[in-house]
């Protein structure tokens, strides 16, 4: 099934529990995202612990449907959580991501796991049904590079479906906000945030936070202008976490006090729109496929 979406002359190497495609190691936000969800433990308790509620579940069917007899390609699938969290039987489901150890676990989900530059896959386009994109975009060097990458591998009539990535008006943190930004890793440690038990796992995370800072992220004019000239219709969904369906209604739900008081010093409004943590962007590709490449 694999070889029936690989672009002419593509070959990859078979590891056993994932396909190899030819990947350059020049980038730091790479390497970081190897090292940090390459690491079995650190992939396993990211795969236990991150989006798989009910409220990611709710959103995600509301937005592309059971995925069963679909082709899915799921760019930066990391361990595989949205396939863990949503279940189904596609017909061809892929995972890409720069991590080994993550694509491990990707595979014992039931993904057939390459391991591939996200911005640069070996797949032909248009052959998707739905192409998956959660939490990863900010990870990337070039969020465009992804998103047009994304857009390129989806079937006409098929979705292009984005999550968790920071809305850049909320996280834009602003004076006594921003210090306790610039302060936050020493804060985690001290409060043993999350899952993250040791100072190493802390760091390798937030190095790969690459467009997670004050000043960057997503919006939805990012969204707009990369895909409506590759023919998608695209909505854009402002929500917080804990959230379901009802965000692609237009409910935004409530933020943390942490990103309340965050949004408060900046001074933004915190049930704003603006003020959500995350954009879901549903991109539809009209009947007819734009020219996007090979």
């Amino acid at each position: 099934m694999l070889g029936d979406i690989l672009l002419p002359n593509v070959a990859l190497e078979n590891s056993g529990k994932y396909f190899h495609s030819k990947l350059e190691w020049t980038s730091e936000a790479m390497i970081a995202n190897a090292t940090y969800f390459g690491n079995a433990q650190w992939a396993q308790e990211y795969l236990d612990y991150c989006h798989r509620d009910p409220h990611f579940k709710s959103r995600w069917l509301a937005a592309g449907g059971d995925w069963t007899g679909k082709v899915v390609i799921d760019l930066g699938c990391g361990p595989g959580n949205i396939f863990a969290t949503l279940g189904g039987d596609p017909k061809l489901l892929v995972g890409v991501d720069v991590a080994p150890g993550s694509l491990e676990l990707a595979a014992k989900q039931g993904y057939t796991a390459v391991l591939a530059d996200a911005a640069k896959t070996p797949f032909r386009s248009n052959v998707a049904d739905i192409v998956a994109i959660n939490a990863s975009l900010h990870h990337c060097d070039d969020m465009g590079a992804v998103l047009r990458e994304a857009a390129r591998l989806v079937k006409p009539d098929g979705l292009l479906i984005t999550d968790h990535d920071p809305q850049l008006t909320a996280w834009d943190y602003r004076g006594v906000a921003k210090l306790m930004w610039n302060a936050r890793l020493w804060i985690y440690r001290a409060a043993r945030y999350g899952f993250h038990k040791t100072g190493s796992q802390q760091l390798w995370g937030l190095r790969t936070e690459v467009h997670h800072q004050p000043g960057d992220g997503v919006t939805k004019e990012f969204f707009c202008t990369t895909l409506e000239p590759l023919g998608f219709e695209v909505s854009v969904y402002p929500h917080n976490h804990q959230i379901g369906a009802e965000a692609l209604s237009g409910q935004v739900g409530a933020a943390q006090w942490k990103y309340r008081l965050g949004n408060m010093l900046s001074g933004r409004r915190p049930s704003s729109p603006s003020s959500a943590l995350s954009l879901m962007c549903v991109a539809r590709r009209r009947g007819e496929p734009a020219a996007v490449g090979a």
